[in-house]
């Protein structure tokens, strides 16, 4: 999912460059769209990664300290 988030960026980042060259709003309101679905999907990734790790340490046995 993180490609796809760095896909997206690239994406957001070439509208944008085309929308200030050409001047149009279309590209740039394009590259605000590319741009949430990209911040949406990191944001998801993210939460499920941390999700995910609670998870594991929950199912492991406690570690003693060792004197």
């Amino acid at each position: 999912m993180l490609v796809l988030t760095l896909v997206l960026a690239a994406i957001g980042f070439a509208l944008l460059v085309t929308a200030l060259t050409t001047g149009s709003v279309v590209w740039a309101w394009g590259c605000i769209v590319v741009c949430v679905i990209g911040a949406v999907l990191l944001l998801v990734s993210a939460l499920s990664m941390r999700d995910s790790e609670d998870d594991d340490q929950s199912s492991r046995p406690g570690r003693h300290a060792k004197r």
